[in-house]
C-alpha cells in the first residue's frame, strides 16, 4: 500500500509539472504575438534613427566655429575676374556668365556684388564690422563668417543683386526683387543653390548668397554643408 501511494504521489507531481509548462509556453506565445507587430514596424524607424545618430556624430567632428564649416583658401591660379574687382573660381565662370545672360533675355538684370575673398579680407570684414557694430562674435557670425570659415574663400560663392533695385543689395528685401524670383526658378539649371535659407540654424537668411555646385571639386567642398541641410 505504501509503495502504491508513493507511486501515485509521484504521478501527481509529474502531471502538475507538465501543466505548468503548458501554461508557460502559452504565455510566451502571447508575448511574442503581441511584440511581433511592434518589432515589425519599429525596426526600420530604429535603424533610420541609428543612421542619423551616426551622421550627427560625423557632423560634430568637423571643427565648426560659431556654426560655420571650415574652408580652404583657393589658389590665385584658379581665379578669374568676372566683373571689375570681383574674382570667382574659373570652374564656375562660364556658368555664371551664362546665367546672367539668360536672365537678361528674360528682362532680369543680375549684378555681382562679391565673389572670392581672401582670409585676410574676411578677417577685416569680420572683426572690423564686429567692433563697429559693438557685436560679440556669435552675433557677428550670424551675418558674416570668421576667417577660414567662409564659402567665399573657395571662389565658388557669389553674392548677387538686382541691377534695377540696388537699394536691396545685401538686404533681406532682395527676396522681393525680380532678380531673386528669377534665381529661385532658374539658378539650379546653372548649378547654383542658395547657401543660407530661412531654415538655417546658425546663419541669418541671405537671399543674395549663392554657391556653385557644378564641378567635382565644388561638390567635394560643399559635401558636408549639403549633408547638414538634409539631416533630420
Amino acid at each position: 500500500m505504501e509503495n502504491k501511494k508513493s507511486k501515485n504521489n509521484i504521478n501527481d507531481i509529474h502531471e502538475a509539472q507538465r501543466e505548468y509548462l503548458r501554461n508557460e509556453r502559452f504565455d510566451i506565445v502571447k508575448i511574442i504575438l503581441f511584440l511581433f507587430p511592434l518589432l515589425l514596424f519599429s525596426t526600420p524607424l530604429l535603424w533610420s534613427r541609428y543612421q542619423k545618430v551616426l551622421a550627427y556624430k560625423s557632423i560634430n567632428t568637423d571643427n565648426k566655429l560659431l556654426g560655420h564649416l571650415p574652408y580652404e583658401e583657393i589658389s590665385n591660379n584658379n581665379l578669374v575676374e568676372i566683373q571689375p574687382n570681383i574674382l570667382v573660381h574659373k570652374d564656375m565662370y562660364a556658368s555664371l556668365l551664362k546665367m546672367k545672360s539668360d536672365a537678361e533675355d528674360d528682362g532680369v538684370f543680375l549684378t555681382f556684388l562679391s565673389g572670392y575673398r581672401s582670409f585676410k579680407l574676411q578677417e577685416e570684414i569680420f572683426y572690423s564690422l564686429k567692433a563697429a557694430r559693438n557685436q560679440i562674435a556669435i552675433e557677428r557670425a550670424k551675418v558674416s563668417a570668421p576667417p577660414g570659415y567662409s564659402e567665399h574663400s573657395t571662389g565658388f560663392a557669389i553674392d548677387i543683386g538686382d541691377a534695377q533695385s540696388r537699394n536691396t543689395d545685401f538686404e533681406v528685401e532682395f527676396e522681393n526683387t525680380r532678380a531673386f524670383n528669377w534665381l529661385k526658378r532658374n539658378a539650379a539649371k546653372y548649378h547654383f543653390r542658395l547657401s543660407f535659407d530661412k531654415t538655417h540654424k546658425y546663419v541669418d537668411y541671405e537671399p543674395w548668397h549663392w554657391r556653385y555646385e557644378g564641378s567635382i571639386d565644388s561638390l567635394k567642398i560643399f559635401e558636408q554643408a549639403n549633408r547638414e541641410i538634409n539631416f533630420f
